[in-house]
């Protein structure tokens, strides 16, 4: 009956595809508003006509548009009928009153509880949204309001922590949400869902960063200058087939993360915020958010695609040059199958 409805109560369907539509959904409204109105304030510093105030004025558009497009992204992910997916833009909406993870909680249970009703009854243009609009305003204020907190104070703790050990925090931050990025999840839901700032934030955007430029470099020789910018400012995502097929090639941009997200927060006080935290090198957008956090300047420039970009590339290159001469990653054990 369920699997009729089209629900198979599938935690790989709820934690895995689910969170990574959200993170398109966030990537299409929060995160290139946020680069919009980035690129428009320099554009008026540098007093450029008018076309930094109209991207400025699209980015808040874009921006305020995060909570319905969370509800549309999971309800798509989630296979949901017409109905219901228009009606969960509503459910996003309410959730996100409570942040990302609100949005997330509220559309998965509407939408999951709506189909049991959909197309059951003549009236369904008129029993389908309701149900989804009522269960999902339920759903925030009662469930997702309170997964919202929780998520936010958990953040919250991890961005202490980070302050108080930022040695052995930066390492555990950069490794574990640069895996996130690498695995088939999103680092980029769980940085927002999170809330992370600060020094928190910019160890996650140096661990995201290692994954992504990492591979990009020890993998040149297998996939060519394609294959190099597709995990470079794309995703390194790509390698999770030939990571379950050799691990070894995990480790050079893992241990690149690891060791320079410690020196980027204690020496350099590395920032960002929760839109860049898990994003790495994509679209550039970890730089871009963390130049915006930390105020443009040459030097904060030459810091920032130091640690990036420079610094993992070097490192994980150097890690990589070791394990092949142990014939432990080996030709082609990094190649993509597009």
């Amino acid at each position: 009956m369920l699997k009729r409805k089209g629900i198979t109560l599938s935690p790989s369907l709820y934690f895995v595809t689910a969170l990574s539509y959200m993170a398109l959904g966030l990537f299409s409204t929060l995160i290139i508003g946020l680069i919009m109105k980035t690129i428009g304030g320099q554009l008026e510093e540098a007093a450029i006509g008018n076309f930094g105030t109209t991207l400025i004025a699209i980015g808040d558009v874009a921006i305020g548009l995060t909570g319905p497009a969370i509800g549309i992204a999971i309800a798509y992910a989630l296979q949901a009928p017409p109905l219901i997916l228009f009606s969960a833009l509503v459910v996003g909406s309410f959730g996100y009153e409570f942040g990302p993870a609100g949005s997330y909680v509220a559309t998965l249970l509407a939408v999951e509880v709506a189909k049991l009703v959909s197309k059951s009854t003549k009236l369904d243009i008129l029993v389908t949204p309701f149900t989804t609009i009522a269960v999902g305003y339920v759903s925030a204020t009662y469930i997702g309001k309170y997964v919202g907190l929780f998520m936010t104070q958990l953040g919250t703790w991890i961005e202490w922590g980070t302050e108080q050990q930022p040695l052995f925090m930066g390492v555990v931050v950069a490794t574990l949400m640069g895996l996130a990025l690498t695995a088939p999840i999103s680092s980029a839901a769980i940085a927002l869902m999170l809330g992370l700032s600060g020094v928190a934030a910019g160890a996650a955007t140096v661990g995201c960063a290692a994954q992504m430029i990492g591979f990009a470099v020890t993998s040149y020789r297998d996939n060519g200058i394609g294959g190099a910018i597709a995990q470079g400012i794309g995703t390194s995502m790509l390698q999770v087939g030939n990571v379950v097929k050799n691990p070894w090639i995990l480790l050079p941009p893992t241990l690149a993360g690891a060791v320079l997200a410690p020196i980027a927060i204690l020496l350099f006080e590395l920032e960002s915020v929760a839109a860049g935290a898990g994003m790495g090198t994509s679209g550039l957008v970890g730089p871009i958010v963390m130049l915006e956090t930390m105020g443009f300047s040459w030097h904060t420039v030459i810091v920032v695609f130091g640690f990036l970009i420079i610094g993992p590339a070097i490192l994980s290159f150097a890690v990589y040059q070791v394990l092949a001469r142990m014939n432990r990653i080996r030709p082609n054990d990094m190649k993509i199958e597009y």
